[in-house]
């Protein structure tokens, strides 16, 4: 039986053996743990963990372990050091599996860009959407040579999140706008979110709430965005369950990224039952019904969306279930089931290595 390895560099285990973090690396760390049990989490150690071993990659038997790799640009280095190990039998080949879970568009140098397909031709690349897979598929095409682009292997779903862990609705006193990232990255345009949310604020009563990694808690925009008085800005959540309790009382979020590959917290957020304002962009499209009435254009657009979304709630919630057709809840549940997720990484991780524990 194969067994995997899974490796993503920013991981952290806390003296207790888990998995510290709630941000999306770490929550699929632990999700892919989950999924293979039995499986290695490739770190410094060797270390014994609560549920899993934790191994430097040098001391990963190169024989029977598929490294699933979250850090896809380094894995030529992954299966040169794999190779070079001496842990595998002779006659085996080491065996690399990418799995990209973030934006490509991150990606802008042509050397970082060149380094991505290169390593998408070479290794076979699970991706955490339909969308991250086209864009794989094209800059393997247009960065790689045709023998390899013709032989690379790509396989996708969505993510999906873990319905058992939504909390029941506590409707706030005061509407909860959520600023739903941890980062106030440029990618982000935490601005265009302060703008738009400071001018509604002077016609409806809210509050903001902004739960940061800690790097970005301390950053100049962060406090910028903590003179407000309206404003809550704190560190993440100490767990998942008070994670998903604080989304209970979240009314809306307004989304302002300029791309995103899956959206993971806008899905969490929308699932757990607050109303969500998109740009109209082809990320925001991906995750909802084609007829989805808080897609905006303009900030002015966003404005008059996200007002509506705090003082007219109930009704905004009845446009969302006659845009899915029925019941926007039922709609989103039946597609970011993260039970798809789990089926598929293992039939792709079988199809492509064989047996896998």
């Amino acid at each position: 039986m194969t067994r995997i390895a899974v490796r993503y560099r920013d991981v952290l285990v806390d003296p207790d053996g888990h998995v510290a973090g709630h941000d999306a690396g770490a929550t699929l760390v632990r999700r892919l743990l989950r999924i293979f049990p039995g499986s290695v989490l490739v770190g410094d150690g060797p270390r014994r963990c609560d549920g899993f071993d934790m191994l430097p990659l040098e001391f990963v038997d190169a024989s029977d372990t598929v490294v699933v790799n979250m850090d896809v640009v380094d894995s030529a280095a992954v299966w040169r050091t794999l190779r070079g190990s001496g842990t595998a039998r002779p006659g085996t080949e080491p065996r690399v599996m990418n799995f990209v879970w973030w934006t490509t568009s991150q990606f802008t140098h042509p050397v970082d860009r060149a380094c991505l397909g290169l390593s998408c031709a070479l290794f076979p690349t699970f991706a955490n959407s339909e969308r991250t897979a086209t864009e794989i598929r094209e800059i393997v095409g247009q960065w790689t040579v045709q023998q390899l682009a013709e032989q690379a292997r790509t396989g996708w779903v969505n993510l999906g999140i873990r319905l058992e862990h939504v909390h029941p609705r506590h409707e706030p006193d005061v509407p909860v706008v959520l600023y739903p990232a941890i980062w106030l990255s440029e990618r982000k345009q935490p601005q265009v979110f302060v703008d738009v949310v400071e001018r509604v604020h002077k016609r409806v009563p809210l509050r903001v709430e902004a739960r940061l990694v800690e790097s970005h808690l301390v950053s100049e925009e962060a406090m910028r965005l903590s003179r407000h008085d309206w404003v809550w800005l704190g560190p993440l959540t100490a767990s998942r369950d008070d994670y998903w309790e604080a989304l209970s009382h979240t009314t809306a979020f307004l989304a302002t990224a300029t791309d995103e590959s899956y959206g993971l917290e806008y899905v969490e957020a929308l699932v757990a039952g607050a109303v969500g304002v998109f740009p109209d962009r082809p990320w925001a499209r991906a995750l909802l019904p084609a007829s989805y009435p808080l897609l905006y254009r303009t900030t002015a657009q966003a404005e008059a969306m996200l007002e509506r979304a705090l003082t007219d709630t109930a009704a905004v919630r009845r446009e969302l279930d006659e845009a899915a057709g029925g019941s926007f809840q039922e709609w989103l549940r039946a597609r970011h089931d993260d039970d798809a997720f789990d089926h598929a990484v293992v039939e792709h991780v079988q199809r492509w290595f064989g047996d896998a524990t």
